[in-house]
């Protein structure tokens, strides 16, 4: 078995015939690479390197393989997989605490939550105010400005 490299791909080819690997396949594309640098190269770091990865990754994605086989191949979407802050239950909270006070602000709501031993941030209590249309209206930073310049303006005689 040997394999060639070709535009975008590699071709592991064996007495009975080829096989192509495309870089679109990512899995397959990193499990060639260790093929490669196992079993035919003295270099890993070259065949990394025609691979696209770096030395270092070679070696992580060789010791992700030894430890989890062909599954820890597959790239795994990043970053947190839940709300852990902006619970289910904190969102109830808050919608809670606004219904019962509706003049209450975005800080007041946080705070009375933090008060009660939630961890939540005044940021993401205003994205639950967001999430379920409880802001007042004109109540945004923005609608505050736009109605006090106009309150400011002047009209000058003609």
């Amino acid at each position: 078995m040997r394999i060639e490299h070709c535009r975008d791909a590699v071709v592991v080819v064996g007495e009975a015939g080829r096989l192509r690997i495309g870089a679109e396949d990512e899995a397959a594309w990193k499990l060639a690479m260790l093929m490669e640098g196992e079993c035919q190269s003295p270099s890993p770091g070259a065949v990394a390197e025609s691979y696209g990865y770096s030395r270092q990754r070679y070696y992580q994605v060789r010791a992700a393989f030894l430890a989890l086989g062909s599954v820890a191949l597959a790239s795994r979407k990043r970053g947190p997989k839940t709300r852990w802050r902006r619970t289910e239950e904190v969102q109830r909270q808050v919608v809670r605490y606004r219904y019962l006070d509706p003049d209450a602000s975005v800080q007041v709501v946080g705070q009375k939550l933090r008060q009660d031993g939630w961890e939540v941030s005044d940021r993401s209590v205003f994205r639950v105010f967001a999430q379920f249309g409880l802001q007042k209206r004109g109540s945004t930073s923005a609608g505050r400005r736009a109605g006090r310049n106009r309150s400011r303006r002047t009209t000058h005689p003609p």
